[in-house]
């Protein structure tokens, strides 16, 4: 099993995350560790180009299971650490009923969706999912859902940086999972 050592800096503590990539980040208590699948490709895969800027640029299929008891919302951020100027945030999507357990392909570019489902901010400035698009060479991008004890009711719109912001003392658990691209030039 491969994984990384990654710091997080959360409600003002530093925590040692050794993250495994398609595994709980952390686990509630009781010992569930929540996972995140997704139909298109597996861990560690090369994510199809129908969900990249080389072919429909749509968001991919998204499922979890094994969610904490006192789940009230999740949050779910799309992110590239590989680019060249630093993290590329590639979705921001929060307040997602607890009772959803999946997003389907191809979610609206919109800022609020159905049942008080809202969107933020990626990096090129728009609202909704932007699919791989690497400058060079093959990246990693990790899809982050997180499992929350309150609705945020932070505004549609928001950036990354403000949803981790307002998340801060309301993460039950984590998961990840990453898929590569390159582009097909």
């Amino acid at each position: 099993m491969k994984g990384r050592a990654s710091w997080i800096v959360l409600g003002g503590m530093v925590l040692l995350c050794l993250g495994f990539y398609g595994h709980a980040l952390s686990a509630p208590k009781g010992g569930i560790t929540m996972k995140i699948f997704c139909s298109a490709f597996k861990e560690g895969q090369k994510i199809p180009s129908k969900y990249t800027c080389d072919g429909q640029d749509v968001s991919p299929p998204l499922e979890w299971e094994s969610v904490p008891d006192r789940t009230e919302s999740f949050s779910l951020i799309c992110d590239d650490p590989d680019a060249p100027g630093g993290i590329w945030v590639h979705w921001v999507i929060y307040d997602i009923p607890s009772d959803m357990k999946k997003l389907e392909e191809n979610v609206r570019p919109e800022r609020e969706l159905e049942s008080g489902i809202r969107q933020g901010k990626n990096d090129w400035s728009r609202i909704g999912y932007g699919g791989p698009c690497p400058p060079g060479g093959t990246h990693r991008y990790c899809f982050k859902l997180y499992a929350l004890d309150a609705k945020l009711n932070l505004k549609p719109g928001a950036t990354k940086d403000q949803l981790l912001q307002a998340m801060k003392g309301h993460v039950l658990a984590e998961t990840q999972l990453m898929g590569k691209y390159s582009r097909q030039r």
